[in-house]
């Protein structure tokens, strides 16, 4: 097989897990961003002291455990207990609710950042609370946030990686099959992080459009 009909090949194997890394990546930053911004809410509204404790320990779990150690014990340690989740499934699941700790503190921050008198004005000027919170705050809060939501939907593109390690079979589960039976190590991680490149700079160029046209950037 000469160079170039080899690095085709590499590229067809390959291809055959983008739709997986694009929809794990996808139904991932869903997750994280409705239970995130769920998250934030009570956090940042409900005032009660146990739910606020509650999500706290819950963040700092999900942020500062490994992410493969979530997957496994979503795919291998509930299957044990009679639990069986698909490789897909857990990915989802596993990546979306890790990053709903991370998005629950990029909401909160957009929350934190509105002045304090708009809450006050609006509910002097006769809205209800919720009406204040989902018309008045939310909107704003959503553009101050849209940059750190950018950058991790960036880092989970990048990080569906890691569920090749539960047999999902996405880019790098292909990559690794294909090092075990041909040996081209180089060619064919190289050729996985090209792929890898050409989706993150569309997404990369499409989070700079949405902070230029709806967030705080300028020009």
């Amino acid at each position: 097989m000469t160079g170039f009909s080899l690095f085709f090949s590499v590229v067809e194997g390959l291809v055959a897990g983008l739709g997986v890394t694009v929809f794990v990546t996808v139904a991932s930053l869903a997750l994280a961003a409705a239970f995130g911004f769920l998250l934030a809410l009570l956090r940042q509204f409900a005032g009660i002291k146990f739910i606020d404790l509650a999500i706290d320990a819950c963040c700092e779990i999900l942020c500062n455990v490994p992410a493969l150690t979530h997957l496994f014990i979503l795919y291998f340690g509930l299957a044990s207990l009679g639990v069986k989740l698909t490789s897909i499934t857990a990915a989802i699941l596993g990546l979306g609710l890790i990053g709903a700790a991370i998005t629950c503190a990029i909401f909160r921050a957009g929350f934190a950042a509105l002045p304090g008198g708009q809450a006050e004005a609006a509910l002097a000027a006769g809205l209800t609370p919720l009406q204040t919170i989902f018309e008045i705050l939310t909107p704003q809060a959503m553009r101050i946030a849209l940059p750190g939501l950018g950058n991790y939907a960036v880092q989970l593109l990048k990080d569906t990686s890691v569920v090749s390690a539960i047999a999902a079979p996405e880019i790098m589960f292909f990559a690794r099959s294909m090092v075990t039976s041909s040996f081209q190590t180089t060619m064919i991680y190289a050729t996985a992080a090209a792929l890898y490149l050409l989706l993150s700079l569309p997404l990369m160029q499409a989070t700079r459009f949405l902070e230029r046209r709806y967030g705080r950037l300028k020009g």
